[in-house]
């Protein structure tokens, strides 16, 4: 074997839930993420396994993710969304009857009805533990990540902030997957110096940067990103090759940009009457369904219908020339006698959700480099750090700061339309320290206890979720900016409510009892005791 490549999908998405809400747009991201990528991906590893392929994939599943898929509401509202996706389909074969979409709104009817019946009777709603059962028989590889995906370098100068994140990303995984993490996904990426003594701490062996964070890395890595290197803390560092994922990431220039694909944004949600749509949607506004009859094309507003067959013709070549770049890759890079790991990571929502052929590319992919008589293989992480390193040989180098952000550093996360969300993030991690002392040092009346206890833990909520590196982005980027805007709004009131509260002593049940019933996660992560240590 000449070489190795790692695959790995970082699934994340923001914690969204609205029980004040009977049908809520922003609870649809997630609903669209299990429905065209998690459920899909689960299927196909498993039918991997079941012709007798260990798929070795490596998966990061963020904790707010991970506290949706497990939330009762959620798992019965994705249901009655996959009801109404249903009924909207067969409302669509009979639209398109005798037109030339007719065929897609079968497949979409076909679809629709598999993924429940997936979800309700093989998954039993737990995606979960489907993953954890892949994991187990030692088919792929999960890794941990922080609490709510906070992008950490913002927080440097707030250590306890970034421990927080990270311990709690990890007992997130311990509680889920009943196992220790060995890596770690950085959210977005970041890393600052540092930051590797940190994951130490609780316990990580190996973690993932962007390729210049090890590039520029001191001294210079003798095999720049494809040989693992080793951080001042002593933890294993993997750099993501930008070479394999501009291929597939790359909306002009990589594969999903392909004429013959999908084309994401033309829905029936946009194109049809929204009197039409709403029966369905049960939301007053036009949006996207999941129903879409076009492909690429090209710039143009004039879109071709789309073929299911061309469409499949095409990700079958452009799977085997992924499998013939890595190899070529490989063998190149084996002539300067060393054992090259090539890192490949993605946003998993990128297959399925955002490139509708992705899910059954990788299917190809992963089968084609298995069954194929390549010169490298799919390997784990865990299982590269265990066969393939000989210490001696791994160079240590002080690791760059990076992120894989637009410009590769820290501009997207602090830019012209968010940065002025620091100074309050900043203040409520002052605080959360400042509170954390004071209950330390102060006693407590035995009657007010359990309410401090509570409001301290529900602080400590609403400050990692006001921390999520999603509202940045969205703000910086102008989607969905107003509600990213007042999610951390309400987050940073919520905190300073409860702050107020405990350092006067004025406890309020009912309203700590509404802002626990609207953020239900980390129940089982946080301190029983008043010292919050």
């Amino acid at each position: 074997m000449n070489g190795h490549l790692i695959l790995l999908l970082h699934a994340h998405l923001p914690y969204v839930r609205h029980p004040e809400y009977e049908y809520s747009l922003e609870e649809n991201w997630l609903f669209e993420a299990m429905r065209e990528t998690y459920i899909p991906l689960l299927d196909v590893l498993e039918r991997m396994v079941n012709d007798g392929i260990s798929p070795h994939l490596t998966l990061s599943i963020s904790p707010p993710l991970i506290e949706m898929l497990n939330d009762e509401l959620l798992r019965k509202r994705f249901v009655r969304y996959m009801d109404n996706l249903i009924e909207l389909s067969e409302a669509e074969k009979m639209r398109t009857k005798k037109s030339a979409f007719e065929p897609m709104a079968f497949l979409y009817n076909n679809e629709f009805k598999r993924t429940k019946r997936l979800y309700c009777e093989r998954y039993k709603q737990d995606i979960v533990s489907a993953f954890r059962k892949l994991q187990d028989k030692g088919h792929i590889e999960i890794i941990a990540s922080a609490a709510t995906h906070a992008f950490l370098p913002v927080f440097e100068h707030y250590p306890d902030a970034v421990k927080a994140q990270i311990e709690i990303g990890v007992k997130s995984y311990v509680h889920n997957f009943g196992r220790q993490p060995s890596g770690f996904w950085l959210p977005e990426c970041g890393y600052f110096k540092g930051l590797d003594s940190l994951l130490k701490d609780a316990g990580i062996r190996y973690f993932f940067v962007e390729s210049h964070g090890i590039i520029y890395g001191r001294p210079r890595p003798s095999f720049s990103i494809y040989k693992a290197v080793m951080s001042p803390a002593g933890l294993m560092v993997f750099g993501r090759d930008s070479k394999s994922a501009r291929q597939v990431w790359c909306a002009s220039r990589g594969y999903p940009g392909d004429f013959s694909y999908r084309d994401f944004y033309r829905d029936i949600g946009f194109d049809l009457p929204l009197d039409y749509i709403s029966r369905f949607t049960h939301l007053n506004m036009k949006t996207f369904t999941g129903i879409k009859y076009y492909r690429v094309t090209g710039n143009t507003e004039y879109k071709l219908p789309y073929s299911r067959l061309k469409a499949m013709e095409r990700v079958s070549e452009h799977a085997m020339h992924f499998i013939e770049s890595r190899e070529s890759e490989i063998k190149r890079l084996s002539e300067f006698n060393f054992c090259p790991v090539i890192l490949s990571a993605f946003d998993a929502e990128l297959f399925g959700h955002w490139w509708f052929e992705g899910i059954e590319w990788l299917n190809i992919v992963i089968r084609g480099i298995s069954e194929g008589k390549k010169s490298f293989a799919i390997v784990t992480p865990e299982r590269y750090f265990n066969e393939c390193v000989n210490s001696e040989t791994v160079q240590y180098i002080h690791i760059s700061s990076s992120s894989w952000g637009e410009g590769g550093y820290n501009s997207l996360w602090i830019g012209e339309k968010n940065h002025q969300l620091y100074r309050h993030l900043h203040k409520m991690a002052e605080r959360m320290a400042l509170l954390k002392q004071r209950i330390i040092h102060s006693p407590i009346h035995l009657s007010t206890h359990s309410l401090i206890q509570r409001a301290i833990n529900q602080a400590m909520r609403e400050m990692l979720l006001s921390q999520a590196s999603d509202w940045p982005f969205l703000m910086q980027k102008g989607r969905a900016q107003e509600y990213a805007e007042d999610r951390v709004k309400g987050h940073i009131e919520r905190f300073n409510m409860l702050f107020g509260m405990i350092e006067n002593g004025n406890m309020e049940e009912s309203i700590l009892k509404s802002m626990e019933e609207s953020n239900r996660i980390f129940y089982y992560t946080l301190p029983s005791d008043s010292r919050l240590s």
